[in-house]
């Protein structure tokens, strides 16, 4: 074929062959083909491979999308006639309501879109960000829960520790001292050094209830059962003062900056200010039975008291009757503790009928939530680090457990005491905590981590795990 020949065909042939030699299908022919496929009486023989469209997922491709705009100085001339070479000129017609037809391919065909029917895979749009980066929430993976030890790390006996509900016996000063009354006498266990200093003796004719040291941790309070409050200089040994006013034993103290206040069996509540010389300033008059807890709020503002009538009261500073009654405890309120985190918060523990920690805004007065712990609760005592509490329990299950708040999520649950957990108090690093049971021993965890970081586990050279007597 000559150069005029290939020029009058249209097609740029090699030299030696002719269109005779060269037999070409449209692709109008072979897309009628691919549509005969559907009808099996039909068989069409033709030289390209049809792939099994059903496995090849070109619905992912935006095939029949709506024709995207033509960019500013397209050549429209060159896509209709590139258009018409490849898939015949009657593949360009457009439906009477003006959209692309079926038959007609859009500009987006090879458009990728994202396929919704298969599982996501690790590195799916879902979990990745719009920019095609990882997202925050999948680079950043949950935090693991906090661990806690669950045995504890230091176990000293206590003989003579009383199984009684109603008692206070165990209190841990801001100096590191704990202080312990164990039946007519109160010991004094140095925490850094494990030294054990007996402070007083009663006598045969009384013993000790409670036991309470001053915030700054140089003088102990002690209630005795024969209703006296006693306070000794805890670096001296050495008693300060004697002060009378309750008809029987005294079994709870709380301390605020200036005052010292004390509960009775007697029902009363009495008030005492070592600067003057009375026994006591006032007397606060509004349990039914005894008063079994008390505690000041942070700021010297309130003083919340737990009786065994089951009563929560709440008292202002300087108020002769309670500024609230809450009464929706079933059983003795001994556990109460005010939130170091938030101003007003109050958490409150019933006893075995009640079994509830219910936290109050003594702002308003409203119950804010009530957690059924399934057990006795004995003792609360709020985290000076985080914003989470730990409470002792007794019947039935003498646990100690430790919770998140506000969602009351349990962090854990710690057991090892044989009998009634009626005694707990906090270092004064607020990382560990002592409990003190019937069974006769007083028991320290590590339950909480320190201010700045979380807590690791601590080295067991430091603290002995061996078991030794505290006098």
């Amino acid at each position: 074929m000559d150069s005029n020949q290939r020029r009058k065909s249209g097609l740029n042939l090699p030299a030696g062959m002719n269109e005779t030699s060269l037999h070409l299908e449209t692709f109008t022919t072979s897309f009628r083909a691919i549509s005969n496929l559907s009808s099996p009486s039909k068989a069409t023989c033709s030289d390209r491979f049809i792939p099994c469209r059903s496995s090849s997922r070109l619905h992912t491709f935006g095939l029949i999308d709506k024709a995207s705009p033509v960019k500013e100085g397209g050549n429209e001339a060159y896509s209709r006639l590139l258009k018409t070479e490849l898939f015949g000129t009657d593949f360009g017609s457009f439906s009477p309501a003006g959209q692309v037809s079926p038959m007609s391919p859009s500009k987006n065909m090879l458009r990728f879109k994202t396929d919704h029917s298969t599982p996501s895979s690790p590195l799916s749009p879902s979990i990745l960000g719009h920019d095609g980066g990882i997202s925050s929430e999948a680079s950043t993976p949950p935090k693991p829960p906090r661990k806690v030890l669950k045995t504890p790390h230091k176990v000293l006996d206590a003989p003579s520790l009383q199984d009684d509900f109603y008692l206070n016996l165990v209190d841990w000063s801001s100096q590191n001292v704990l202080a312990v009354g164990l039946g007519t006498c109160v010991y004094l266990w140095t925490a850094s050094t494990s030294k054990v200093t007996k402070l007083c003796d009663l006598g045969p004719s009384d013993s000790v209830c409670s036991v309470q040291w001053t915030r700054e941790g140089s003088y102990i309070s002690i209630g005795t059962s024969l209703g006296e409050v006693q306070v000794w200089d805890g670096t001296r040994c050495k008693r300060v003062r004697t002060m009378g006013g309750h008809q029987t034993r005294t079994g709870v103290l709380a301390w605020s900056s200036r005052i010292l206040s004390s509960g009775s069996r007697d029902r009363n509540i009495l008030h005492h200010d070592l600067r003057v010389s009375n026994d006591f300033v006032s007397k606060l008059v509004g349990h039914k039975s005894e008063v079994c807890g008390l505690k000041w709020s942070h700021d010297d503002r309130e003083l919340a008291s737990g009786g065994n009538d089951n009563q929560l009261l709440v008292w202002n500073q300087h108020s002769q009757q309670p500024a609230l009654k809450l009464t929706e405890h079933t059983a003795a309120v001994k556990a109460i503790a005010w939130s170091p985190h938030q101003n007003s918060l109050l958490a409150s523990g019933g006893g075995t009928a009640d079994r509830c920690i219910r936290f109050w805004n003594t702002t308003s007065g409203n119950q804010l939530n009530s957690v059924d712990t399934g057990s006795q609760v004995c003792n609360l005592a709020w985290s000076k680090n985080v914003n989470e509490l730990v409470s002792t329990h007794g019947y039935s299950q003498n646990q100690i457990m430790v919770w998140k708040y506000p969602s009351m999520g349990k962090v854990a649950t710690l057991t090892g005491h044989s009998l009634r957990v009626l005694y707990l108090a906090m270092s004064p690093d607020g990382q560990t905590i002592v409990t003190g049971a019937g069974d006769e021993t007083l028991r320290f965890w590590n339950v909480f981590p320190s201010m700045k970081a979380p807590a690791l586990i601590r080295d067991s050279g430091v603290w002995s795990l061996g078991r030794t007597h505290i006098r």
